[in-house]
């Protein structure tokens, strides 16, 4: 079973969605939502899981994490 949850990045709204050992980040558009990325949790350092793992999506440690996800993302130009 999955939560999404939103979260704020960049003073922009996203979507976070774990799925066992995934976390998949998006953007909902209209209605629809647009998943940006998946990421592997075990990819995240120690102290952004932690995080994760206690339901702290405010947490600085993880939302640096991933921020660095949607910069990458931009880059590729997505």
């Amino acid at each position: 079973m999955s939560d999404t949850t939103t979260i704020q990045l960049g003073g922009e709204e996203y979507l976070v969605q774990r799925e066992g050992e995934v976390l998949r980040l998006g953007r909902q558009v209209g209605g629809d939502t647009t998943w940006l990325d998946e990421v592997e949790v075990s990819r995240l350092p120690g102290p952004a899981r932690e995080a994760l793992d206690r339901g702290e999506h405010d947490d600085q440690t993880l939302q640096t994490a991933l921020l660095g996800v949607v910069r990458a993302e931009v880059d590729r130009g997505a």
